[in-house]
């Protein structure tokens, strides 16, 4: 099934706009496709790109980072915001190697998901990377990234997912969900 083609609101008035780090947070009347006029805030990013790692023994690279809107470390998968211009491809293979030492060969698209499309407007790209090469030189991220590499058999990956005693994000599971089912189908 296909995705739906963007049916897109008629903005008739910005009331607020704020700009914080690479996202906007406006507060937008407009007039929706089915006529109805209201105030809704939403929340402007120029989009992502998360990969699932997969080692040749199979394993599955993960991270373990600290995320300040929900004060805990979770696990996800690397990922990151697109840089102006930048093609969701580009910017994958920039941050895998900058989060967790990794590049890779092989790469599959696993399609896109919207992950908050009640308030935002954030497409993220999802891909599979295999045939990984380990940097010579460990990376180094963004000043304010606390992030710690980890490998884990699809096995671990999958009991974590399903106890729930874990804090994994829903782009990690979504493309976990998409990855598996390439994988089958090889």
């Amino acid at each position: 099934m296909a995705l739906s083609a963007p049916e897109p609101s008629r903005i008739l008035e910005t009331k607020a706009s704020l700009n914080a780090n690479k996202i906007r947070f406006e507060i937008n009347r407009i007039e929706m496709p089915i006529g109805l006029e209201g105030v809704f805030g939403i929340v402007k990013h120029p989009g992502a790109a998360l990969v699932v790692p997969i080692a040749a023994n199979g394993e599955v690279i993960i991270l373990r980072q600290y995320r300040f809107a929900c004060s805990r470390r979770i696990l996800e998968f690397p990922a990151g915001t697109l840089e102006s211009g930048e093609k969701p491809l580009e910017s994958i293979q920039r941050e895998i190697q900058e989060e967790s030492g990794y590049k890779a060969k092989r790469w599959d698209s696993l399609g896109t998901m919207l992950p908050c499309p009640g308030y935002s407007d954030e497409i993220i790209h999802l891909f599979l990377a295999r045939d990984l090469i380990k940097l010579e030189e460990q990376p180094v991220g963004d000043p304010d990234e606390d992030i710690e590499v980890l490998r884990m058999t699809p096995e671990e990956l999958n009991n974590l997912i399903a106890s729930g005693e874990e804090a994994l994000d829903g782009k990690s599971i979504t493309a976990w969900f998409r990855a598996n089912q390439l994988l089958k189908n090889l």
